[in-house]
């Protein structure tokens, strides 16, 4: 019985060693892995040390404030064209992007641009346009990023009545296009945006004095936020607004304060990185 008894002892203090040492190599494996996780942007601070004119907060106010936007995470539209409607989905904090359509896809991952186009359906440039709309959609809001600086302006004149307005320019290496200028008109009893006139300066890479002009007159409320509903470009001459050109409607607006889950951004599989068009 003795030999019994040792040997059952042996058995156990080896089951015994075995289950010490899966629990340690599990908790070894445990906070290796917790290590290697991503840590999430944090939520985008309201306050900020940014002086903004006071014209311009009244404009965001307006809109449904500031703080409200920067609570946001996920914006997405629809942007129905003749041949192709567009998906647009973009992160707010980190401001990754794609824009799907039946034919092609494309977006940023937050340091590349890519494309996926086997069937070469696409003719523009994925640089330039990924995010080109998102930014006249995002109008009053996207004038509290960072890298901004702000002046003044003449009033813009349309059809008898007078619009004030600010003059937006940005840093030296703020995005794809540091030497465009904005200029935001808006309506002096509402403070909400009425016009938008803008410079481009991104194929050439020099000062342009070309100002295009927007109207903002068609908005919807989306989770309290005042945003277009459509957007009409003007043919002008100089500051003269003429008449009506052409509009683009943006449906099927969402808000979350979700982001999408990881890797939504990066470039799928047979798509490819690509670069600016030359534009020679």
């Amino acid at each position: 019985m003795a030999f019994t008894t040792k040997r059952q002892t042996t058995t156990k203090m080896r089951k015994l060693s075995i289950l010490l040492l899966a629990f340690i190599a599990f908790a070894c494996k445990n906070n290796s892995q917790k290590e290697v996780v991503h840590e999430e942007p944090q939520p985008q601070e309201a306050t900020s040390t940014i002086n903004y004119p006071e014209a311009l907060k009244n404009v965001f106010t307006a809109h449904g404030g500031l703080k409200n936007w920067k609570s946001q995470r996920t914006l997405t539209y629809e942007m129905p064209k003749p041949k192709l409607k567009e998906l647009h989905i973009i992160d707010l904090w980190t401001r990754k992007d794609r824009v799907d359509t039946e034919k092609f896809s494309m977006g940023s991952n937050g340091e590349k641009v890519w494309l996926l186009d086997a069937a070469e359906n696409y003719k523009g440039d994925a640089v330039f346009y990924h995010n080109l709309m998102f930014y006249f959609y995002a109008m009053p809001f996207v004038l509290a990023d960072d890298g901004i600086h702000y002046g003044e302006t003449e009033a813009l004149e349309y059809d008898g009545k007078s619009y004030p307005g600010i003059r937006i320019y940005y840093d030296s290496g703020v995005g794809t296009s540091p030497k465009d200028e904005y200029f935001i008109h808006f309506d002096a009893e509402t403070h909400k945006m009425a016009w938008l006139g803008y410079t481009v300066t991104y194929r050439t890479g020099e000062i342009s004095d070309n100002v295009k002009w927007i109207r903002y007159d068609d908005w919807q409320e989306i989770d309290g936020l005042t945003l277009p509903k459509a957007i009409t470009w003007y043919n002008y001459e100089g500051t003269k607004i003429l008449d009506a050109r052409s509009t683009v409607n943006f449906e099927n607006v969402t808000l979350t304060k979700t982001a999408k889950p990881e890797g939504y951004y990066a470039k799928p599989e047979g798509g490819n990185f690509v670069e600016a068009k030359n534009s020679n």
